[in-house]
């Protein structure tokens, strides 16, 4: 083969090989209680992005909506600060060449690739016009990073957003991907509140999985991987509550999701904590084997994480307890996981075993503060991702 010849196919085939991978989610879950709609306003989500990318294309969801979403325009941008854009980045996003579309009830659709300079661990804006009623059913209730809402009209590609009201909930956008190349992958950490980062400082960026992909991407020439959060606080494996139960959201949350190679599953205490220690622990078992096996089947490894203790919680009990050492016992033992990571063993009080440290504890013994969280974070082994 001539040398010009073996060097554009390489280059194609270079090309060939980038694919779309998540570099920011959030699972979508229903507004519990009645919510005004929106009508005639724009809404601007803050998130951050994990890993970078020069080109990207975002997913919007109707999964709980009775009628059509109706979007008038959408935009996508670097953050400056505040509602604040860098101009010079707004990107308008089009479906179907289009830059209004409809969303049936239950379904999402994803936007049209656009090219912009996405950096790692930036502030992205997302600005949604609605023109007119939309139901906030939809949502990410605690999305842990400022919303920002106009009092009317469409404002989605203006420098910021004057006179707003804020919240810190995500409305109907589920996924942010970016080209990135074919040795990037992503893990899903999929959970409830602990994973969310409850508790943890609003607008800092202190949840577990965002402690940890700092670190990832901090050490050059590692293996690149976008940590996404996939948790819903109050969630549960096997009963609806706080958005539908973990096995329910799964086929979306994790076996959708673009590039997954991992997924690290932290979840069930909720299972056992709300339903005063009626669920066992081999109702809770059950149900993460059948994630495991899905997952699998797949080709998505998985990690399972050690349940954190929580006595002193509200809602604890004596056979919550003996449910959550039982299935602790399992995860590091019964050889169903590809890798374990043992965030009890890092947040117990060894004095107390049962409880979590006082220093990590934000104060409700269930969920663990900033510097709880920065020590399970610390607690991954990155080598547990290189098995693949």
């Amino acid at each position: 083969m001539k040398p010009f010849v073996l060097f554009f196919v390489l280059v194609v085939s270079g090309f060939a090989q980038d694919h779309w991978v998540e570099t920011w989610t959030a699972s979508q879950q229903t507004q519990r209680v009645a919510a005004p709609e929106f009508n005639n306003q724009t809404v601007r989500m803050i998130v951050r992005s994990t890993i970078g990318g020069k080109r990207a294309r975002l997913e919007f969801a109707n999964t709980y909506g009775a009628t059509p979403l109706e979007i008038g325009a959408a935009h996508i941008a670097i953050r400056a600060k505040d509602s604040e854009i860098v101009p010079s980045s707004d990107r308008e996003l089009m479906v179907n060449g289009k830059r209004s579309f409809a969303i049936p009830p239950g379904a999402v659709m994803v936007t049209d690739p656009v090219d912009l300079d996405i950096p790692k661990l930036t502030d992205l804006a997302v600005s949604v016009y609605v023109p007119g009623a939309a139901s906030r059913q939809t949502q990410h209730s605690l999305g842990l990073h400022t919303t920002y809402i106009s009092a009317s009209g469409n404002v989605a590609g203006q420098p910021s957003i004057a006179d707003a009201q804020t919240t810190q909930s995500w409305y109907w956008l589920s996924s942010i991907e970016v080209m990135a190349p074919a040795a990037t992958s992503a893990i899903v950490a999929f959970g409830d509140s602990i994973t969310e980062g409850y508790h943890s400082t609003p607008d800092t960026n202190r949840m577990w999985p965002a402690v940890f992909e700092e670190r990832l991407l901090s050490k050059p020439g590692g293996p690149q991987f976008a940590v996404v959060n996939e948790a819903i606080s109050g969630n549960q494996i096997l009963h609806d509550r706080m958005g539908v139960n973990a096995l329910a959201r799964f086929d979306h949350d994790v076996l959708a999701r673009a590039g997954v190679k991992w997924v690290v599953i932290l979840e069930g205490i909720n299972d056992f904590g709300m339903s005063a220690g009626a669920v066992t622990a081999d109702e809770v078992i059950a149900g993460l084997r059948q994630m495991i096996d899905r997952a699998h089947a797949h080709g998505i490894s998985v990690v399972g994480a050690t349940l954190l203790p929580y006595e002193g919680a509200m809602y604890a009990t004596d056979k919550g307890e003996l449910s959550r050492t039982a299935v602790n016992q399992w995860i590091r033992t019964g050889g169903a996981y590809d890798g374990v990571i043992d965030f009890e063993a890092v947040t117990k009080d060894p004095a107390h075993p049962t409880r979590m440290k006082p220093e990590f504890d934000s104060g409700d013994h269930l969920h663990p503060n900033d510097t709880g969280y920065k020590a399970m974070a610390d607690a991954v082994d990155p080598a547990i991702f290189r098995k693949k």
